[in-house]
């Protein structure tokens, strides 16, 4: 079972419309996965690990994992994960891998996605807050996919991180970044919400400030839960990671991203709808992600050079 740290998918340098094309198959494939519902530990506030197992098709063989990820808010960064990779015919595992940048980048790809699906037609102010990882991964690959659309990103000021936001992206022609004090000011007039805020206690502003045809995304699923009560449509990447919700039963309607995606319903009909998109995130991305990586590492050679762990399992069938 082979290594493969975080400056080792790091090094490969795959491009912001790979990691794009990576998450739109499998939301299109989304059914033809195992997929169970994540379990979710908190054992106290602002604190979390999630497991995360699924089975994926390949082309040649299913492909399976599972992905832990963890919140710590003391810990730099407060978000880890680690993902084992196994051949799902065999059986055999493959690899233990870092699942930072896996998770940071397919999360931003899933958010991009959806900013473009479910937005209103020519979508241009985006209100973001919460400016961690997640938060540039999803402006680094939203910008590479609308190369010629001029976007004004309102930022939420928090500490210095819009400042170093601004500055990340600064060499992007097609962004113009506004710094905002107020969460108000973030949500009002804003065609897309966007956030990255892996804890907030309470719903961030009231219902008036959310204008006709607005998109929300909460990525970690916090901040909006007033949203839930009158917005026109709520889109998630799987049922039984919010039927649990305090307000599921309340949703106008309700359906799969998938659903929308293979054309079996309607998406966004009009430009007056308020929509909000609760991808909770799913574990088929980053099994996904974590094969397409295997893969081009092994079909480059650079495999062969990574540590092996080995746990000496047992050669014999009976062993006690």
């Amino acid at each position: 079972m082979k290594i493969i740290s975080f400056q080792d998918i790091a090094n490969l340098n795959i491009e912001p419309s790979t990691c794009f094309e990576w998450a739109q198959t499998m939301i299109r494939n989304k059914k033809k996965s195992i997929l169970p519902p994540k379990i979710s530990l908190k054992p106290r506030d602002g604190v979390f690990c999630n497991v995360m197992p699924s089975m994926i098709p390949g082309t040649q063989n299913l492909w399976g994992g599972v992905k832990i990820v963890t919140r710590y808010p003391g810990r730099v960064p407060s978000l880890e994960s680690r993902i084992l990779l196994m051949d799902a015919d065999s059986g055999e595992f493959l690899a233990l891998m870092d699942g930072t940048w896996i998770t940071t980048m397919r999360t931003g790809a899933v958010a991009a996605h959806s900013t473009m699906l479910f937005g209103k037609k020519d979508f241009s102010v985006i209100g973001m807050m919460g400016l961690g990882n997640v938060s540039r991964s999803t402006i680094l690959i939203l910008a590479n996919q609308l190369r010629d659309r001029e976007l004004t990103i309102k930022l939420l000021r928090y500490k210095d991180q819009a400042e170093d936001f601004t500055r990340r992206f600064r060499d992007l022609e097609n962004l113009r970044f506004v710094i905002v004090d107020t969460p108000e000011e973030m949500v009002e007039g804003s065609d897309v919400v966007l956030s990255g805020a892996t804890y907030l206690p309470n719903d961030i502003c009231a219902d008036e400030y959310y204008g006709k045809g607005v998109l929300v995304q909460p990525i970690h699923t916090l901040g909006f839960t007033n949203c839930d009560l009158f917005f026109d449509k709520v889109f998630a990447d799987d049922w039984g990671h919010v039927h649990h919700f305090k307000n599921f039963d309340k949703f106008k309607q309700f359906a799969e991203v998938c659903a929308v995606v293979n054309g079996e319903i309607p998406g966004r009909e009009n430009d007056e709808e308020r929509i909000l998109a609760y991808n909770i995130g799913l574990s088929i991305h980053d099994i996904n992600y974590a094969a397409a990586i295997y893969r081009m590492m092994e079909e480059s050679g650079a495999l062969s050079a990574l540590p092996e762990a080995d746990l000496k399992d047992p050669t014999e069938k009976f062993w006690v």
